[in-house]
């Protein structure tokens, strides 16, 4: 996949990924929808974008925790909403975050 491909499908990913939290916090279909598409979805789709930037990052050392990161927000969406391990794919979610911006690289003026 080009650069300029990837940009767009990370684009196109974000998109759908604040459509889903919008979704979730306007309550806008029914409990049953809105917890797919901001509890599960969400996650599902960032953990996506995270696994598209992995080869990308600069810092050859964090490549495979960026795949880590995916892989918890991907597992930690499917677990029981109940369940106390679904805090994974939060832990997966900072992860990746704190991953991406060490991933940005510095523009001094």
């Amino acid at each position: 996949m080009t650069g300029k491909d990837l940009q767009t499908a990370q684009g196109v990913l974000s998109v759908a990924a604040l459509l889903c939290l919008l979704v979730g916090w306007f309550n806008v279909f029914p409990p049953v929808v809105t917890v797919f598409l901001s509890a599960r979805l969400f996650y599902v789709l960032v953990g996506i974008s995270f696994i598209l930037q992995a080869p990308t990052i600069i810092n050859r050392k964090f490549v495979y925790p960026m795949y880590i990161a995916a892989a918890l927000c991907i597992i930690g969406a499917f677990m029981p909403v109940d369940s106390p391990l679904k805090v994974m794919k939060t832990i997966g979610l900072l992860a990746g975050i704190i991953i991406s911006f060490s991933n940005r690289s510095y523009q001094g003026r």
